[in-house]
């Protein structure tokens, strides 16, 4: 038994380990940092992206952008070619934000090459639509003088900063809101170019979140409930029949555990970022891995229960075949842990990853589904074909449920994956960011409502061990798969209550007693041994 004192020095080490976990793995995150941040080549200007996110704003509660210490160093490279070039001359850094609908109101259109420019051109300064050089945009008295602009200059002369003051900018209005810093100036792409330092803050009026990830607070919430009741019936079936209970639903129960510590960790993850500004990096991280090792195991189990482990066999037939099982969702849940990782740890902006590397990583996820989905359906036809051929007519009606779950699930999981695609092809400003959170949600449904399908048909039941394979090991049987054909007994000996029908009588001379079955015709003679006519 534990001392009382050693139980307190096991609580404060414990203690240490959580403060320290959360130390190394909480980032601030509702703030948009640019340090160590560069500018990038676009058309005629240099660009850096400095967050996109949906806003709410209301009457009640202020909604703002704040800027805190942002500055930018360039190198001694780029200060010299500017003093080269004229000392006196000022390079400018301009941050503009603006609402995807008065994104029109940033650049311009020049005349010579007819294409879109965000830095004023001569011909366009020759119109009098702006100054040459300087960063284009028109500010909409209708939209209360958005776009907002604040810019930052380098000293003449070759100094090295340009500081932002820091400053709040209120938003009035609910949109998707962008922050660009711009600059028009080619010396400063000289030598390291140009680094970025400080941070902006981005609130809205319903906490930090930003509002693509808003609605998934709720949504998370509803999930875990969700998982929790699915859990209660699962295991009220488990503690009432767990004398029944087969290998299969312990699996079963390891899936609804891992989606229960998934829901419940999105939920804390999103509810600690809500509120306080800060994305704990670790919750994400256990939010992410946990979705991706429930989305493999899940794979698994259905595989094995496609090939008729617990049911038709008693294990993977072979070691080979079992090393297969076993290294595609290892793969699969590298793969998933990668997207998921990569999508969500550290994202703190509505912006989308860029898609070229989100296409490398959901590919390799996508190959596997198909590869998943093509050997379930494959040997769920040969399991179903083999319980045809032995008449055993529950365990066909058992597979066809499961048959037409799967069904059901890869058509709405097709459907749901050509809507993502038009939806995201044909959202090129993310104007429709209020509806974004149904994508994933759809998703986290489409598996919660598999995973209930098969806990109902698999459940814990009195009947269990009816469907459970004879444990009796025999050898040198051919397979009709390639490998051992099971010629033992496909359910466990038991009382003729589990025959459909039957009928028993007696001859006419009296010496045999005669049962009828559906499988056949059996008498017994006295003094000899049960046989089939």
């Amino acid at each position: 038994m534990t001392s009382p004192m050693a139980s307190s020095r096991l609580a404060r080490v414990v203690a240490a380990l959580v403060l320290t976990s959360c130390a190394l793995l909480c980032a601030d995150a509702s703030v948009h940092d640019y340090s160590g941040e560069r500018f990038v080549s676009s058309g005629n200007a240099f660009v850096l992206h400095g967050g996109s996110e949906g806003v709410y704003a209301s009457a009640k509660a202020g909604a703002f952008i704040r800027f805190e210490k942002v500055s930018f160093t360039r190198s001694p490279e780029s200060a010299a070619a500017a003093a080269a070039e004229g000392g006196n001359r000022t390079s400018t850094v301009t941050a503009v934000i603006f609402e995807a609908g008065d994104r029109d109101a940033v650049g311009g259109t020049d005349a010579a090459s007819g294409e879109r420019a965000l830095c004023c051109t001569p011909s366009m300064a020759e119109r009098g639509a702006c100054t040459e050089g300087a960063v284009t945009h028109r500010a909409s008295n209708a939209t209360g003088g958005w776009p907002k602009v604040l810019s930052a200059s380098f000293p003449p002369g070759g100094g090295l900063d340009a500081a932002f003051p820091d400053e709040t900018v209120p938003v009035s209005r609910t949109g998707m809101y962008t922050l660009l810093f711009v600059h028009c100036d080619a010396s400063l792409a000289a030598g390291a170019a140009v680094n970025a330092g400080g941070k902006t803050i981005w609130k809205n009026s319903r906490g930090y979140l930003p509002g693509r990830m808003a609605p998934l607070l709720p949504f998370y919430g509803a999930m875990s409930l969700a998982f929790a009741a699915l859990a209660a019936y699962w295991f009220a079936q488990y503690a009432r029949f767990w004398r029944e209970v087969a290998p299969l639903q312990s699996c079963a129960t390891v899936v609804i555990a891992l989606g229960m510590v998934e829901a419940a960790t999105w939920y804390l993850d999103l509810a600690e970022f809500d509120e306080s500004g800060v994305r704990p990096r670790g919750a994400t991280l256990w939010a992410a891995t946990a979705g991706a090792l429930r989305g493999a195991a899940a794979r698994v189990l259905v595989l094995a229960v496609a090939m008729g482990h617990g049911v038709v066999r008693p294990a993977l037939a072979g070691m080979r075949r079992s090393a297969r099982v076993a290294g595609l969702g290892a793969a699969f849940f590298a793969a998933a842990e990668a997207l998921e990782v990569s999508e969500n740890v550290g994202a703190v902006s509505d912006h989308s990853p860029s898609p070229a590397r989100r296409m490398l990583l959901v590919i390799p996820v996508a190959a596997m589904n198909a590869v998943f989905v093509c050997w379930i359906f494959s040997s769920l036809s040969k399991t179903l074909h083999k319980l045809k051929a032995r008449r055993m007519t529950a365990k066909v009606e058992m597979y066809r449920r499961l048959n037409n779950a799967l069904i059901i699930a890869v058509a709405v999981s097709l459907g749901w994956m050509t809507f993502e695609i038009h939806f995201k092809s044909t959202e090129d400003y993310s104007e429709r960011w209020r509806a974004a959170w149904v994508i994933p949600a759809g998703w986290q449904l489409i598996s919660f409502s598999l995973l209930c399908a098969i806990c109902l048909i698999w459940a814990p039941s009195q009947t269990s061990t009816r469907y459970a394979y004879s444990e009796e090991e025999e050898e040198g049987e051919e397979d009709v798969d390639g490998g051992l054909e099971d010629t033992r007994p496909l359910i466990r000996p038991g009382p003729l209550s589990y025959v459909d029908t039957w009928t028993i009588s007696v001859s006419q001379d009296a010496t045999k007693i005669i049962l009828r079955t559906d499988s056949g015709v059996y008498a017994k003679a006295a003094g000899d041994g049960g046989k089939r006519v």
